[in-house]
């Protein structure tokens, strides 16, 4: 068996059909060129396939899109007051950071009160608002529309705290728990 290379096609970059190059393979003289069909066929089923792959991954399959809303409880519990441990599992929320610094323990209570409030039971951009009883420090916090992550509700929100007139502003966002109660993500 005898293997040769044309060295005038090489010369001008062309390889002839008979002499194809896939991988380090030469092909002998007497052998039958080989179709390209199933190399192509193969890399756009590759390409596809990989396509596919990241595509999916952006999805969900919730079909209410973007617009879906948490579904709120009609009411807020009677009296006004959030249990302490729905309370607690915000782990200080917003207020919690430098927005509620100076504030007292009860400040801070009606403050996480107020953001969960509006997280749980308010419409998109509607306000809650809390105030000190012994002082002039007051809030007021917004929540935007919900959304979902996986099988979560989430919400980005405002915090505003007002003392002697002069506001702060945190934001940030949060996520609905099973049991009801809402984590905060920053």
């Amino acid at each position: 068996m005898m293997f040769f290379i044309d060295l005038r096609a090489a010369a001008d970059g062309q390889i002839s059909d008979k002499y194809q190059h896939y991988g380090l393979d030469i092909l002998p003289d007497d052998a039958a060129p080989r179709s390209r069909e199933p190399v192509i066929g193969m890399k756009i089923r590759v390409v596809l396939v990989s396509a596919l792959l990241a595509v999916s991954g952006c999805t969900t399959l919730d079909r209410g899109g973007p617009s879906s809303a948490v579904t709120p409880v009609s009411t807020p519990p009677a009296g006004g007051k959030v249990s302490t441990g729905i309370v607690s599992a915000m782990n200080g929320g917003l207020i919690g950071g430098s927005v509620g610094s100076g504030l007292s323990d009860a400040e801070k209570r009606k403050g996480l009160e107020a953001e969960y409030k509006a997280l749980e039971y308010n419409t998109s951009g509607q306000k809650v608002t809390w105030k000190s009883d012994n002082s002039s420090h007051y809030g007021e916090v917004v929540a935007a529309q919900p959304y979902r992550v996986g099988s979560q509700d989430c919400r980005q929100y405002t915090h505003t705290v007002y003392t002697s007139g002069a506001g702060v502003t945190a934001r940030g966002t949060a996520c609905r728990n099973a049991d009801g109660s809402w984590t905060p993500l920053t």
